[in-house]
């Protein structure tokens, strides 16, 4: 006899909105019900980050860069990276209440910055990530996540708020908004190390 599905008393789901107290079940288990899983991930991409900017660093800088000259694909470009950043700011901020959450939220707003670069100065975008700390933001990014997260695996919980409301899920939205930080800053980093060494994206 072929193994049957269990018959639960429950739903599963509604169990986790409720123990979570956001309506998206996978921000839900992303960010509680395995927590654990997600520092981990959020480590890993920051040492793939390091590895990337150790494995370039021998290589000999490209003199030339490969970039968008024509003024449609600029304008094109730079539209998409208003839309592709805003659509960051709406999955950081709402990923607790609707599909989303920080790390498609960082993958967005990395898009913006690639979108950017390719259209811009490479002096003019390291010029505002030097001056703007963004290696330093990255970094405290990471501890804050890690930091809160523990804090939350230990028990210590901020209040859940009314169910889908933006001001709900305790810490969840703020996990959600520290991961977006740290993916789309780090992903500025990446692609600053690719331009440098490779000449493009």
């Amino acid at each position: 006899m072929p193994n049957a599905a269990p018959e639960l008393s429950f739903s599963i789901v509604e169990a986790v909105v409720a123990d979570s107290g956001v309506p998206s079940a996978v921000a839900g288990i992303i960010l509680r019900n395995r927590l654990y899983d997600t520092i981990f991930e959020v480590v890993v991409f920051t040492v793939a980050i390091g590895g990337v900017k150790f494995l370039l660093a021998d290589e000999k800088p490209q003199t030339q860069i490969h970039q968008f000259r024509d003024r449609p694909s600029i304008i094109l470009a730079r539209l998409g990276a208003t839309i592709a950043a805003l659509v960051s700011i709406e999955l950081a901020i709402r990923g607790h209440l609707s599909p989303g959450g920080g790390f498609a939220a960082g993958v967005a707003g990395g898009t913006a910055i690639g979108l950017v670069a390719i259209t811009s100065s490479p002096e003019w975008m390291q010029g505002i990530y030097k001056r703007w700390r963004i290696a330093t933001w990255e970094k405290l990014s990471v501890l804050a996540f890690i930091l809160l997260a523990c804090l939350t695996l230990a028990g210590v919980e901020l209040p859940h708020g009314e169910l889908g409301t933006l001001f709900s899920g305790g810490a969840i939205p703020i996990l959600n908004i520290l991961v977006a930080i740290k993916v789309a800053l780090g992903s500025w980093a990446v692609v600053l190390v690719f331009i440098h060494y490779r000449g493009l994206l």
